[in-house]
């Protein structure tokens, strides 16, 4: 501790004077040069004539040796102006302390601090608040207000040499009073590092996890040895050292990166795109060519291979097989509540017309080969109300299934967040299935009765026996609609529709080809052959022209 006199001087003063008695045996030259810095400076001011003008000031020093006991009687001592100490008392005759500075140690100087402060003795700055000057190195010295002194701190660097010995480098400087981009300057490169290296050592064991990835402890390390695991799909996280990645919404889905959530692209059966135009396009050419034969049929109505088995019942096919060629573009498209009604149903129904109609030749057949036994009963069932009956019954129990379905269950449009991570289907949701494939069911229950049927008749006589091609355009029905069910129930989205699609216009196509291409090569290529004689045989059958 320092008393500082004001208005003495004596060479004496100028020279450490200490407390009776000393510390310890040791010397330390730390304190030392704190007391000789002290020194030097009083000297400095004291010395300069534009500092503390007609002022001369001393000191008298004393060493606590970090003692509680001897920081308090040193206090005392300072202000009795002897080394035994007085309370209360001054009884030195050299002039009244300008002020004490305190220890080195803080819990030292408080108890000093507390001692004075009844004293109302002031750290010397009191006096030096309108102090500002330049020091000999260029310098700013000044204080506030409050009489303190803006302190600037030099950034030691603790550096070993390659003999061991320590060194204090100067690296930086703090500096309040500069602007504050400058207040801080370090230059880095002359740091050196605990092992000696000029890199910044890492304060981890692990780097930090940039923005898309989630920091997962190592079990049985500490907790700055951390793994970084990507954000998993659907999932986000945008800062780094995330512990959770957070959860998109609903519509959206995490992009590339996983650091921040986008819409998920909203996906349908369009016109627009490959599959949807090829089967579009698909659909028109297969609805233009049964057109053609619609056309060629009634050129040549008067034909007996036209006229044969019922030419009414092969408009009315080609018909049918026209608007299942159209169905297809109900299906392709944006799907709306009007069309996700009438997708399934009038598709349930034409398909319906296409196998009752194909069932009704198939009896015709087997009716005109049975009514040529002498007294057979058969005859009597050969009219034109019989197809129309087994048309109208047939197609009126699939009419039944979708009346009942559009009234209980109606299909209606619906996005589809579930089945795709990354996008949203739009896509026509069934209502209650049940309906949905009991009107499969009861269509695949028309096509085995037709094929069975066709199939037990496929050898009557008769050089032209339509009822093998019945047989045949039947198995190609059912082998299509018995493939279509697993490829149905394997798909998600747009493919569903587009695997519908596909069995509608492959299905149609087997009926079309099946009953109508054998009989447009006679028509077209063998004219020769397009006569009774040559179709009926040698059985002379001649109820087969009735219509």
């Amino acid at each position: 501790m320092v008393g500082m006199l004001r208005d003495y001087i004596d060479c004496r003063d100028l020279l450490p004077r200490f407390s009776a008695g000393s510390c310890s045996k040791r010397f330390y030259v730390r304190y030392y040069r704190d007391v000789l810095a002290m020194v030097f400076a009083i000297r400095e001011l004291n010395q300069a004539t534009d500092l503390l003008p007609n002022i001369t000031l001393g000191f008298q020093i004393f060493d606590s040796c970090i003692s509680m006991d001897r920081a308090i009687k040193g206090t005392l001592a300072l202000l009795s102006g002897n080394q035994q100490s007085f309370p209360g008392y001054r009884c030195a005759t050299r002039p009244q302390m300008a002020g004490i500075i305190g220890e080195t140690f803080a819990f030292l100087t408080v108890q000093m601090a507390r001692i004075m402060g009844v004293l109302h003795y002031p750290q010397i700055l009191h006096y030096l608040k309108n102090v500002h000057f330049k020091t000999r190195i260029g310098e700013e010295i000044y204080f506030d207000e409050y009489g303190d002194a803006p302190a600037s701190y030099d950034i030691l660097n603790v550096q070993i040499s390659e003999d061991g010995i320590f060194h204090l480098v100067k690296v930086g400087k703090f500096d309040p009073r500069a602007p504050d981009s400058k207040a801080i300057t370090v230059n880095a490169s002359t740091i050196q590092w605990g092992d000696g290296s000029s890199q910044v050592p890492r304060s981890v064991c692990s780097e930090s996890c940039p923005p898309g990835y989630r920091k997962a402890a190592r079990e049985g390390e500490p907790a700055c040895c951390f793994d970084c695991i990507p954000c998993s799909q659907g999932e986000v996280s945008n800062d780094t050292d995330t512990v959770k990645c957070l959860k998109c919404p609903d519509d959206q889905w995490s992009n590339e990166r996983r650091d921040h959530c986008i819409k998920k692209k909203i996906e349908f059966l369009s016109y627009e795109e490959p599959l949807g135009m090829t089967l579009i396009a698909s659909a028109a050419v297969l609805a233009l060519l049964a057109a053609y034969v619609m056309f060629l049929f009634i050129n040549y109505r008067d034909s007996p291979i036209v006229k044969a088995n019922n030419r009414g019942l092969s408009y009315l096919l080609l018909i049918s097989l026209m608007a299942s060629f159209l169905c297809a573009f109900m299906m392709v498209g944006r799907p709306r509540r009007l069309t996700c009604m009438l997708q399934q149903t009038v598709f349930g129904v034409i398909f319906s017309l296409n196998v009752s109609i194909v069932l009704a030749k198939t009896l015709i057949v087997v009716m005109a080969f049975k009514a040529t036994h002498p007294n057979s009963r058969a005859k009597r069932w050969l009219g034109s109300k019989t197809p129309k009956c087994v048309i109208s019954l047939c197609c009126l129990i699939q009419v039944l299934i979708c009346v009942v379905w559009l009234l209980r269950s109606p299909p209606f449009p619906e996005l589809n967040t579930m089945s795709y991570n990354e996008k949203i289907v739009l896509q026509c949701n069934e209502g209650d299935t049940i309906f949905f494939y009991c009107m499969l069911g009861y269509m695949g229950l028309l096509a085995t009765v037709s094929f069975i049927v066709a199939f037990f008749s496929r050898n009557l006589p008769g050089s032209f026996n339509e009822a093998k091609l019945i047989t045949f355009s039947m198995l190609v029905f059912v082998s299509v609609w018995i493939s279509f069910i697993p490829a149905y129930l394997s798909t998600q989205g747009k493919y569903m529709v587009a695997v519908e699609v596909f069995a509608i216009l492959c299905s149609s196509a087997g009926l079309l080809s099946c009953m109508f291409f054998p009989k447009c090569y006679i028509i077209l290529l063998r004219p020769e052959e397009n006569t009774k004689k040559h179709l009926v045989g040698k059985s002379h059958f001649n109820n087969i022209n009735k219509e």
